[in-house]
C-alpha cells in the first residue's frame, strides 16, 4: 500500500530546449475537474539568475500495478511568446508560487497520481498552532526512491505565527532541514478528516531557506528556517478566468517571453485581515532574516554559482 501523499508530488526538471537546467519539486492540485501542477515561480523563471527554461518535464507513474514504470511528461512553458503559467502578487509583492494547467489528454492511460483540492486547504488559521508538526514532501538534491520514482519527506514544525504574514510577506516559517531541489514541495499537516483518501491539509508551498545577512560563515550556523507561501494563493491562481475581466485582481496576464514579469494573477496569500496596513519593505536589513532562494538541484557548477549557491568539488546530483 503506497501512501497517497507520496503520489501527490512529482519530480520536475527544467530545460532550455534539450539542455537540462535544474531539478525541483512540485505537486498536483485539482479544481473544478481541471488539473494543475504547482511549483515555485522561480523554478519556471528567475530573471535575477537568468534562469529561463523553455519547458519542463514532470515524472509520472504510468502503471498502477508497477510503480517502477514511469514516463516524463514534457510541458512547454511558452505559447505564442507568452508564458503558459500563472503567478501571483499580493500586498507584499511577488508570490513565489506558480501553477500551470495540465491537459489530461496528454497523461498516460494508466497514470497514477493524487491531487490536493480546495477541500485540503486550511479554512481556519486559528486551528494551526505554532510548533505544529508538518511534513515537506519533495526531492532534496534530487534524492528520491529511484526504483519506484517516489519522493521523500522531511519533518518540520511551524516556526512563526500561522496566519500572520511574516515580515509583511505572504509566507510563514518552518523549522526543517531542507536542501536545493525542494523548491515547490507541498508543506502539509496531518488531518484524518480530509476527503478523498488524502488525510492531509495543504498549508503551504516551500520556496526558500532563510538566512541572516552578514552571518559569520565560520562561527554561526545557518538558521535552519524556511519560508513556505500560504497555499490559499492557489484559490486565486486556479480560479476561472473571465476573458473580459479587467482590473488587477481579475486580470489573467501570462508572462511574456522577455522583459519584466507582470502580474499574472493577483490575490492575497493570507486573509485581508492579516495583511499589514502598509506594505513592508521588500529588502530586509543586513542583520535580519531574509529568504535565500534554493531553486533546484542544479545541473552544472556554472549554474550553481549563478544561483549564488556553494559549488562543490564533487559532481552535482543529476536531475534525472
Amino acid at each position: 500500500m503506497i501512501e497517497s501523499l507520496l503520489l501527490t508530488t512529482a519530480r520536475v526538471s527544467t530545460f532550455d530546449g534539450t539542455r537540462l537546467l535544474t531539478g525541483a519539486s512540485g505537486f498536483f492540485f485539482e479544481r473544478d475537474k481541471r488539473l494543475f501542477f504547482v511549483t515555485s515561480r522561480h523554478v519556471l523563471r528567475d530573471l535575477p539568475t537568468r534562469h529561463q527554461p523553455t519547458r519542463i518535464e514532470i515524472e509520472l507513474h504510468e502503471d498502477p500495478d508497477n510503480l517502477t514504470r514511469s514516463t516524463m511528461l514534457s510541458v512547454p512553458l511558452y505559447e505564442n511568446g507568452m508564458g503558459r503559467w500563472l503567478e501571483g502578487r499580493d500586498g507584499g509583492g511577488d508570490v513565489d508560487v506558480a501553477v500551470i494547467e495540465i491537459d489530461r489528454r496528454q497523461l498516460p492511460a494508466g497514470v497514477v497520481l493524487r491531487s490536493f483540492t480546495t477541500a485540503h486547504l486550511q479554512a481556519s488559521f486559528a486551528e494551526v498552532d505554532v510548533g505544529s508538526s508538518l511534513l515537506i514532501v519533495g526531492f532534496p538534491l534530487g534524492f528520491h526512491d529511484t526504483l519506484h520514482h517516489l519522493p521523500v519527506v522531511r519533518q518540520a514544525v511551524i516556526a512563526s505565527s500561522f496566519g500572520l504574514r511574516f515580515q509583511g510577506e505572504g509566507y510563514f516559517l518552518t523549522d526543517a532541514r531542507t536542501h536545493r531541489g525542494t523548491s515547490g514541495a507541498p508543506v502539509v499537516m496531518r488531518d484524518v478528516g480530509a476527503p478523498g483518501g488524502l488525510p492531509w491539509k495543504l498549508l503551504g508551498v516551500h520556496a526558500a531557506r532563510m538566512d541572516i545577512g552578514g552571518r559569520d560563515l565560520r562561527l554561526d550556523e545557518s538558521l535552519g528556517l524556511n519560508c513556505a507561501w500560504y497555499a490559499d494563493i492557489l484559490m486565486t491562481l486556479t480560479a476561472p478566468r473571465a476573458p473580459a475581466a479587467e482590473g488587477p485582481a481579475a486580470a489573467s496576464r501570462p508572462v511574456p517571453a522577455t522583459g519584466p514579469t507582470p502580474t499574472a494573477a493577483a490575490g492575497a496569500a493570507a486573509p485581508a485581515a492579516a495583511a499589514p496596513a502598509e506594505t513592508a519593505a521588500r529588502e530586509a536589513p543586513a542583520a535580519s532574516a531574509a529568504p535565500r532562494i534554493d531553486p533546484a538541484t542544479v545541473a552544472g557548477e556554472a549554474t550553481a554559482a549563478a544561483h549564488g549557491l556553494p559549488t562543490s568539488p564533487e559532481p552535482p546530483p543529476s536531475a534525472g
